[in-house]
């Protein structure tokens, strides 16, 4: 998710969307000609997108609300003040934001507004999963995703909270951290970077990546080891400044390439960093999933929801149905 700064002033629509091949390499993910189409519009700021029961579910963050829309366009809400935060000022970044299946078909949301992880069951009711770590509560959590051993990871900068961020009164931890919860325990794992936002898992889960949020900002890969012990970072890449928008959501395709939001739309690399090529968006951009069984990636950006067809498949998430 983007900080509060960039919800300010909305992006101002620029040239059409287009695919930018960068490497040869590229031929093999994507057809450089092929349609990136709006399938919806008309939103407040969308994020968090998953592909779930054959459809994409979305939250539009400063307009609190949780959406679906099939492949046909049609846009359905399933929850209403889907950040949780009672009674909440209109235009707040407090909204739901990273969505992930979980084993039982249930969505878990990462909750901005009532800083938690949350479950949405079949039932549309909403119960808490994690709030707090050591009697403190989380920041803000932002993104999230289920390991292959099915752990849940999240991130939680302090982006939903009012005043100031890393200011706040009301922020509790002294860090944002990058958080793993399995068995009941949570852990935070990761507590140095300023604003961990997205994040995601190679193939065979052997390698973490988070992304640090700012203008331009970074991805950081780190191995993964038993009880998810983390070692080894390095850096994947260090945006240039070359467009709107920054270190953000992120996905990775059966192939183990990273498909992530940076500067100027969604960027495309290898895991070490080799930048195939760039999907240039017309407004600020900020997640993104793979969906019909892998063969598309959507993109949410500002007020829509755009979708391209793919010649790799995408990685589904774990419990995906």
């Amino acid at each position: 998710m983007m900080a509060p700064a960039a919800y300010a002033q909305p992006a101002a629509p620029v040239a059409a969307p287009k695919i930018e091949r960068l490497d040869p390499a590229l031929d093999a993910l994507i057809d450089v000609n092929t349609p990136i189409e709006q399938v919806a519009t008309g939103f407040s700021f969308t994020e968090g997108p998953v592909w779930h029961k054959g459809k994409l579910w979305f939250s539009d963050v400063t307009g609190d609300k949780l959406r679906t829309v099939d492949a046909s366009g049609k846009v359905e809400v399933v929850l209403d003040n889907s950040g949780g935060y009672p009674n909440p000022p209109k235009g707040a970044n407090i909204g739901s934001n990273g969505l992930v299946p979980d084993k039982d078909g249930s969505i878990l949301m990462a909750q901005m507004g009532a800083r938690r992880i949350a479950r949405l069951d079949a039932q549309g009711k909403v119960t808490a999963v994690v709030s707090d770590y050591e009697g403190k509560r989380l920041n803000s959590p932002n993104d999230l995703v289920v390991a292959p051993d099915g752990a849940i990871w999240f991130t939680d900068p302090p982006f939903g909270l009012f005043n100031g961020m890393d200011k706040d009164p009301a922020k509790e931890l002294a860090y944002s951290g990058v958080f793993r919860y399995a068995a009941g325990k949570l852990t935070p794992v990761i507590t140095d970077l300023p604003l961990p936002n997205g994040i995601a898992f190679s193939p065979d889960g052997k390698t973490l990546y988070v992304s640090n949020y700012g203008e331009p900002g970074s991805i950081y890969a780190y191995t993964v080891g038993a009880g998810g012990a983390l070692s080894g970072k390095r850096t994947v890449i260090d945006y240039p400044r070359d467009g709107r928008g920054g270190a953000d959501g992120m996905k990775v395709d059966s192939k183990g390439n990273i498909w992530a939001t940076g500067p100027g739309g969604l960027w495309i690399m290898t895991p070490q960093g080799k930048v195939l090529g760039r999907l240039r968006m017309p407004a600020q951009t900020a997640n993104l999933a793979f969906g019909d069984d892998g063969k598309s990636v959507y993109i949410t950006s500002s007020a829509s929801v755009y979708r391209v067809k793919l010649k790799v498949l995408g990685l589904m998430p774990r419990y995906s149905r």
